[in-house]
């Protein structure tokens, strides 16, 4: 099968100006919905390692159609075994103090526009601090129907062994895909200097398309609160049940050292595991 390298950055190349989203009124977050998803530190555990029968046991479920989420998600929280993941087989380099945390996430749509909101602690202790400009990065991926398992496994379709920051990688190697896209909307704090206890706001010019996106993100005391804002059409369509997953870049992190979600779905006007609210 081909390889096709992907930036990640896909779906949006319009410069997106203030005035494409002027008239957008913001959801009344009060009455969205919130769901807690928790992310979590995965070591070096790509999807080779996921679809190796020896490393991971379900591999089997997952060639049965199952999804992550449906195996490991119990009562909100995660059954995943954080001594083996923060040990030196699968994060030789050291597992940051905090290894899965709480994002909740709310979603609301209008006729125009699909309004994603982020909210969560991120935590310190950290043990790869290679990105100076940056305390926190955030990202919202979706994938596009021809990414193989894309809908079972969220992000790790992108996630390979010879990827940068992996052990003995490429480190010009970035993520990418054999089959198919993502869509990511990232907000950095870098954006207009430090962030404390105000807001930044990112317009982002994404590759590719015409589905601009607005990133906002502000911290108030220790949460961070980051929106995103995005034409509804695409994979973000009323009707349309997306999956998506969560990433975050905490402590200055860069590269797999980050806290990433499983796999999950977005409701537009459709049944998801986070559902959108129609404004």
């Amino acid at each position: 099968m081909k390889r096709t390298s992907v930036s990640l950055a896909l779906f949006g190349a319009l410069l997106v100006s203030g005035a494409q989203f002027a008239q957008a009124a913001a959801p009344d977050w009060s009455k969205v919905p919130k769901r807690d998803i928790q992310v979590f530190h995965a070591g070096v555990t790509p999807i080779e390692w996921v679809m190796k029968k020896s490393d991971h046991s379900g591999r089997t479920g997952i060639n049965k159609g199952e999804t992550c989420v449906g195996c490991h998600e119990e009562k909100g929280g995660l059954n995943f075994d954080m001594k083996r993941l923060a040990g030196k087989d699968l994060e030789p380099k050291g597992a940051p103090k905090t290894m899965s945390f709480p994002v909740s996430v709310q979603s609301a749509y209008d006729k125009d526009n699909a309004y994603i909101r982020l909210t969560f602690k991120a935590p310190a202790g950290g043990v790869d601090p290679a990105d100076k400009e940056n305390d926190v990065k955030v990202a919202v991926m979706f994938p596009t129907d021809k990414v193989t398992q894309g809908a079972q496994v969220g992000c790790w379709a992108t996630c390979h062994s010879d990827a940068r920051t992996m052990p003995g990688a490429d480190d010009k190697k970035t993520k990418y895909t054999k089959d198919g896209a993502y869509e990511l909307m990232q907000w950095k704090s870098a954006k207009g200097a430090k962030v404390v206890d105000g807001s930044v706001t990112d317009k982002r010019n994404m590759e590719g398309g015409t589905a601009g996106v607005k990133a906002e993100g502000s911290k108030a005391g220790d949460t961070y609160t980051v929106t995103f804002t995005r034409k509804l059409s695409g994979p973000l369509a009323e009707g349309k049940a997306t999956p998506f997953g969560v990433a975050v870049h905490a402590d200055h992190a860069t590269g797999r050292f980050h806290h990433v979600s499983m796999g999950y779905t977005m409701g537009f006007g459709a049944d998801g595991d986070v559902k959108s609210a129609k404004q």
